[in-house]
């Protein structure tokens, strides 16, 4: 499944904390604060949305963008502290 990351951190820690979380789980940057990935399963997916909530504050963003995933675009948003999900279908 193919998986971009989009983050907007509150501050330069928890950048840092993600943005090495990011690179540990295949991801290659492509622009500042914008990551990519092509090998990533949904079982570490999921266990990655586990790991920035652990890493992030109340003032960080972060936009992933998943597809396919049941032939379907997938954005889940983690916005003040909680993950918020849209599914957009053809």
């Amino acid at each position: 499944m193919f998986v971009s990351a989009a983050c907007d951190y509150g501050n330069e820690d928890s950048r840092i904390k993600v943005d090495h979380l990011l690179l540990q789980y295949g991801f290659r940057k492509v622009q500042k604060n914008l990551y990519e990935t092509s090998s990533l399963s949904e079982k570490n997916l999921a266990r990655l949305k586990l790991e920035v909530d652990k890493l992030t504050d109340f003032y960080d963003t972060l936009r992933l963008y998943q597809f396919p995933l049941e032939n379907t675009l997938v954005i889940t948003a983690l916005e003040g502290k909680k993950w918020k999900r849209t599914v957009l279908k053809p």
